[in-house]
C-alpha cells in the first residue's frame, strides 16, 4: 500500500476526486477513497485496478515484490 499512498499523494487529486474516479457515488466518494488509502492493508486486485485506472496508470506499477 505504500506505492498506492505515494501515487495518490503525487497525483494532486483530492480524496473526493479519487473516489469519484474509482466509481463511488458523490455522497461516499471521499470517505471510500480515504478508507482505501488509509485503512486497507491487503487490497483486492479489483481495487488496485480501479485505483490505477483512476490515476491513469497500469496496476503493475503499484504491485511490489
Amino acid at each position: 500500500m505504500n506505492a498506492v499512498r505515494d501515487r495518490f499523494e503525487r497525483s494532486g487529486m483530492s480524496l473526493e476526486d479519487l473516489g469519484l474516479k474509482m466509481g463511488y457515488p458523490k455522497e461516499t466518494a471521499r470517505k471510500s477513497a480515504w478508507q482505501f488509502i488509509r485503512r486497507t492493508n491487503d487490497p483486492r486486485l479489483s481495487m488496485i485496478r480501479r485505483f490505477a485506472e483512476a490515476l491513469g496508470i497500469q496496476p503493475n506499477e503499484l504491485i511490489t515484490r
